[in-house]
Parts: structure tokens; sequence; C-alpha cells
């Protein structure tokens, strides 16, 4: 009987390395055909959510160092909407570790339209205007973890401006005749300035909302129809007002109906929006 022979073992072009050899980068040409994202996650460490927020809470203290003194910096953790504050630099708007989202990015966050937001103009209660800019970061997936936002108050570059303009306003060439200086240019609002509400805590958010919606159907709540307080509900629905503690209750008082009226109202917007596209009334975009 003849003896088998063992097959001879796969050769290797470097003895002692044929394990290697099975984890090997993919070359250039087929890394170019694959999808962005997976490009990505094979370039980035491994990491989560908490990796994130913790490595830009560390970052929020020496950014705001490095801007004016002017300047606030805020980190808000989107998985804790809305008291989403968990770091800040800063006192321009007077917020702290803890205190709710602006209405601007809940309601952001609220219609899935998170995106940067640059530059934008801004205003508080006491009429300082503020130039902001809202950076969202997002994880490996491209999925939103958290927002970092700048807010600068422009009140001691305005003043600069006008001491600027009053200065070089006064001087003229000798043979010209004299001049009187300028009075200090009146810097103007834009009207789609968005009245950003930087709430100190959840019942100031959730009664600017509230005014907010109500004031938007141009009727008082005594003489509203169905319709009014319905349109009311999906304006205050997309704007994130129902993430908020004990809303359900405050919109029953505000619009003089009870709770079980809300949920019905409620049911009425998502039936409506699955049958076609929902009314216009009470929806109007805010300008970011």
């Amino acid at each position: 009987m003849t003896e088998k022979k063992p097959q001879p073992a796969a050769r290797s072009a470097t003895p002692g390395r044929a394990r290697a050899t099975k984890v090997t980068a993919l070359p250039a040409k087929t890394r170019a055909t694959r999808p962005a994202r997976e490009q990505a996650t094979d370039e980035l460490p491994p990491c989560d959510r908490d990796w994130l927020i913790a490595l830009f809470k560390g970052l929020v203290e020496p950014l705001g160092r490095a801007l004016p003194i002017s300047a606030e910096v805020v980190l808000h953790d989107l998985a804790l909407l809305p008291n989403s504050i968990v770091a800040v630099h800063g006192d321009v708007t007077g917020r702290q570790v803890g205190d709710p989202a602006t209405d601007l990015l809940l309601e952001r966050a609220t219609t899935g339209e998170l995106d940067h937001m640059m530059g934008y103009a801004s205003k508080l209660p006491d009429g300082r205007q503020l130039r902001s800019t809202t950076m969202i970061i997002r994880d490996a997936a491209n999925l939103p973890v958290a927002a970092l936002c700048i807010n600068s108050d422009l009140s001691m570059w305005h003043s600069v401006e006008r001491i600027a303009a009053a200065m070089v306003g006064g001087v003229v060439p000798a043979a010209e005749s004299p001049v009187s200086v300028p009075q200090p240019p009146q810097v103007p609002v834009p009207e789609d300035t968005p009245s950003e509400v930087f709430a100190r805590d959840v019942d100031e958010l959730a009664s600017h909302l509230v005014h907010q919606a109500v004031t938007e159907q141009g009727i008082p709540v005594e003489l509203m129809k169905k319709e009014h307080k319905i349109a009311v509900v999906r304006a205050l629905k997309a704007r994130g007002m129902f993430l908020l503690r004990d809303a359900v209750e405050m919109i029953a008082a505000t619009l003089m109906v009870t709770r079980f009226t809300i949920y019905n109202y409620l049911n009425e917007i998502e039936d409506e929006d699955k049958d076609g596209p929902p009314s216009k009334q009470g929806t109007t975009k805010r300008k970011g």
C-alpha cells in the first residue's frame, strides 16, 4: 500500500510571514472606488461619541482664551437636549453647564437640518448684537454628536467703529472748507436677524416658544378656532417644544384646552403629514 505524501505548504516570498500577508492595505485604485464614508472609517482610529465629547470639552477653555474677551465658546451634547450645554467659557450670554440649547439649535435638531451656520447675526434681549457661529461635530458614521458654538459680542467693536469714524471724518485737507464731524453711524439691524433665545432654563425657553407660536397666528387665543390652535401645535412640534418638560400641560393651558385635546391635535397633524403636505399656516421657517 502506497503511503500518501503530505502536500507541500504554500510558498511565501518571505519565510515565516505567511500570516502577515493576509492583512494588507487595499490598493489605491480599489480604495478610490469605495464610498468616502468607508474610506474615512478605515483611516480614523476607533472612537465613539463619548470620546468626541471629551475631546471637544477639553478644547473649549483654550479656544475661549485664544479669542477676544468679548467671545464665548459653548459646547452642546446633542444627546442631552434640551439641557445640552456640557462646557462653556465666557459670559456673553450668561449661561452655564446644564442650561438648555437655544431655540434655534433645538429647532434645527428637531427638523434634522443640523449643519454648520457660520457668522450669522443674532441679538440678546438687552439689544446687544452678536455674531454667532455653530459648528456641528459628527462621528465617523456622519451622525451629529455635538454643536460647538462661538458667540461674539459686537458692542466693543461698534464703539471702536464709531470712534474711528469720528476721527477720520474730522480730518480734511487745508484747502477745503471745514466740515462738521459726522455723528456716529447707526448700525442697522437686518429685519431677518434671528432673535435667538439664550435661555437660562427650560421654563424660559418653553415660554418663549409658546409665545412666539401664538403671536404668529395674529389672533388672541380667546378668538382662535380649532385650525388656529392646530397651527400653533404644529409650529411648536417643529421647533422641538415637545422635547421640553411639561410641554403638553403648558400648551394646553395657553390654548385653553385639555391635555387630551393637545394629543388629539398631534394625532391629526401626524395623519395629515402622512396623507399630504402639511398646511403652510404656522410653519414659517426661521432663517439661521
